[in-house]
């Protein structure tokens, strides 16, 4: 009898998969493995660890309970091969299996390693997402630009997610224009579902905790679903209680609230307890049931099935080279308060502490408060892209890397985003509390306790006015600033400039 090994990757825990539905479950043999070289290509955050560790032991169990031969390895079992082709190899000898089923990963690192792998390895292209490739080049080909928004209406159409024939519900397409809400005054509700460590997760935390003692963020406590039946609770609890007043609060942030209306389900999708459509269609129910408003619910579906798949899209699309690439030719070090050194700035300390506890922030935060600093201080995007894979339970690179180096750092030269994701002050205390107790002033545009994000905004536009004083949608912009007296001019680049220097100095900012 010839065996064949499937491959299962932590990310992979769903049982429609790929690899799954190709193999023989009467002859071929399941292969998982917590190894090392996974867990450190990037020093990831301590509970993403954990729970992808914890999410994979109760998967294997679900495989077996399913009547497949599954051969696991720990990440403290002796005979760990370390890798994930040294485990193939390894788990190959063992059972004599010379060829394996895979689902292609979500990274090219590991789809390379696999074709390098000495092993005839099959891979089979991840049927998880509502557009395949093939989709979406069809959709790209011979577009001048790839905006989000057609390719969302598209997804519409093809899925027939709240549609009305070949109308979008509500009669039009987006309602973010409803979705832009300042934050309340306070939240009717405590965050997300959290689950109590059962046996195995509790085992898991004590390896992790052993394990990677110096990786940055807090691994306890942990709150983290950890199967399917968890995850699908999570999201029933989404459903019912934040759905309703997610849209008017999308976008805002509060200092002592951090999950507001936020479903924080994204870990669950991308490690595929949860599937797209079938979150969507629970958002999608609920509008037609009236328990929640159509402008939630399409900003809600829109960040599933249109900038989900679309980031996938692109990243597949744009090859290996993606996450190098740097068009504005940006070469700071990120600063030390990435890794919770103290800052003055609210909104970073306040981003960066919820990131180190939860291992999560909302979009805005990742965007226009942490993205936004780094873009306007010219970091290397390189390295704010690695930061953001290090520290995020629900990164990555697939979904990581456009959303950073395209969307964030328009590292790539606007292939995704149509101009830079800059703003002052302004955007974040409109936004947030923040400012409210923020060592800086939001109001003072120069000078003693003036907002470095007012200073650096327009030190970055002045720095690159070559580049973006032709594109339309930042024409007002550079009129503002050419409207302004000349030393005013002169006395921002001085500040700005002397504001960055104390950040390559060490200095507390």
């Amino acid at each position: 009898m010839v065996r064949r090994l499937v491959l299962v990757l932590g990310d992979q825990l769903c049982e429609g998969l790929a690899a799954l539905d190709a193999a023989d479950r009467t002859r071929d043999v399941v292969v998982m493995a917590e190894v090392r070289d996974e867990a450190t290509y990037v020093r990831h955050h301590p509970k993403k660890i954990a729970f992808l560790f914890a999410a994979m032991r109760k998967f294997a169990d679900t495989l077996r309970d399913a009547g497949w031969d599954v051969r696991y390895t720990r990440l403290d079992d002796p005979a760990n091969a370390g890798s994930i082709c040294g485990e193939l190899l390894r788990r190959a000898e063992e059972t004599g299996a010379q060829e394996v089923l895979a689902t292609e990963p979500g990274e090219w690192r590991l789809i390379r390693a696999l074709q390098h792998c000495p092993l005839k390895v099959h891979l089979l292209e991840d049927r998880r997402f509502l557009a395949s490739h093939a989709d979406f080049d069809r959709w790209a080909e011979g577009r001048k630009s790839l905006r989000m928004e057609y390719f969302y209406r598209e997804m519409r159409r093809a899925t027939g997610l709240l549609m009305e024939g070949a109308n979008p519900a509500g009669g039009q397409w987006n309602f973010d224009h409803e979705n832009r809400k300042p934050a309340p005054d306070e939240v009717a509700i405590e965050g997300p579902l959290r689950f109590e460590p059962d046996e195995t997760v509790s085992e898991v935390l004590d390896l992790v905790e052993r394990a990677f003692p110096s990786n940055f963020g807090r691994l306890r406590p942990f709150w983290f679903a950890t199967d399917r039946a968890q995850a699908l609770q999570a999201l029933d609890r989404f459903v019912a209680d934040a759905l309703p007043r997610f849209g008017d609060y999308q976008d805002a942030m509060l200092d002592n609230h951090r999950f507001l209306y936020h479903a924080v389900i994204s870990l669950y999708l991308n490690a595929g307890l949860l599937e797209p459509r079938e979150v969507c269609e629970a958002a999608e129910a609920a509008w037609r049931e009236g328990h929640a408003p159509i402008n939630a619910v399409e900003g809600f579906i829109r960040q599933i099935l249109g900038w989900r798949e679309y980031v996938r899209g692109i990243y597949f699309r744009e090859g290996p080279d993606y996450v190098t690439r740097n068009v504005l030719g940006h070469a700071r070090a990120l600063p030390a308060f990435y890794w919770g050194a103290e800052t003055r700035m609210r909104c970073l300390a306040k981003a960066v502490e919820q990131t180190r506890d939860e291992a999560y922030a909302h979009h805005i935060q990742r965007l226009m408060v942490t993205g936004n600093f780094a873009l306007l201080a010219g970091v290397e995007p390189h390295q704010v892209h690695e930061w953001y894979l290090e520290v995020y339970a629900d990164a990555y690179e697939w979904v990581e890397a456009p959303n950073v180096i395209g969307m964030s750092q328009f590292a790539d030269g606007g292939i995704i985003a149509s101009k830079p994701y800059v703003s002052s002050g302004a955007y974040i205390s409109r936004m947030s509390d923040y400012c409210r107790s923020c060592a800086y002033s939001v109001t003072k545009k120069t000078g003693k306790g003036a907002c470095p994000f007012n200073l650096l905004y327009w030190h970055f536009l002045d720095r690159h006015r070559a580049r973006f004083e032709g594109n339309p949608r930042m024409a007002q912009m550079y009129r503002t600033w050419d409207r302004m007296d000349e030393d005013r001019r002169a006395t921002v680049l001085a500040e700005a400039r002397d504001f960055l220097d104390r950040i390559d100095a060490g200095e507390t900012v």
